[in-house]
């Protein structure tokens, strides 16, 4: 599904360049999942954005569903983003001007889906998230636990083929966090997508199928 070799990034601070990613090698199978831990600051985030296309590496090649993502143009990789790939963040990103519904329908808006498939594909997630009686809530009216599953459905409702998320319980409770997850993975499951998911919760880690610890730039296998 994902096949990443020799990925190198860097930023320069003005006076060095650090180096965040080196050399990294991996590869995601079809309905894998996979958990990445490191302290903060150590690349988690930005491993996420190059090997998701929302960023570019400095040097290597990432292929994606057997596409090569070098080789590809702008509108290209946003074909791929919104046909192949769910993106969940850390902080849910949700427009505060639409409601439930309107929020998770965008990624099927944009692929300019029909109005009746659109309404069957997100009736169907709203009710896996249940947030039926959420639907028409704008999200300010909505707590932190519910805008994450908002968040969710909107990276999951176009049936990615990979999702990455991005500390996606890092700003709940723990009991917040446990359902939020759990909801997460039955989604994955449900859809047979795989999961790249960095996370500081080495319980939340430990349930996913492999992991992942990135430490000074280098990625390599772990055990939690």
């Amino acid at each position: 599904m994902l096949i990443c070799n020799k990925i190198n990034k860097t930023y320069d601070d003005g006076n060095t360049k650090i180096n965040i990613l080196s050399d990294i090698d991996l590869n995601v199978h079809s309905g894998e999942t996979i958990s990445v831990v490191g302290a903060s600051g150590s690349g988690k985030s930005t491993l996420l954005h190059v090997i998701s296309s929302l960023d570019k590496p400095d040097s290597g090649e990432i292929k994606l569903d057997g596409d090569l993502l070098s080789k590809l143009s702008e509108s290209q990789l946003c074909k791929i983003r919104l046909n192949k790939v769910g993106f969940i963040y850390q902080f849910h990103h949700l427009i505060n001007e639409l409601n439930v519904e309107e929020n998770i329908s965008l990624p099927l808006r944009i692929s300019n889906m029909s109005k009746p498939d659109i309404e069957k594909k997100v009736d169907k997630i709203i009710d896996q998230i249940d947030m039926k009686k959420r639907k028409n809530f704008q999200i300010d009216k909505l707590s932190g636990g519910e805008r994450q599953r908002v968040a969710i459905a909107r990276a999951i409702v176009h049936n990615p083929k990979i999702i990455f998320a991005d500390e996606p319980t890092g700003n709940l409770d723990k009991n917040n966090a446990k359902n939020i997850f759990s909801l997460l993975n039955d989604l994955v499951n449900y859809n047979k997508s795989s999961l790249v998911m960095a996370t500081h919760d080495l319980e939340i880690a430990s349930l996913l199928s492999r992991s992942l610890i990135i430490e000074n730039g280098l990625l390599r296998e772990t055990r939690i």
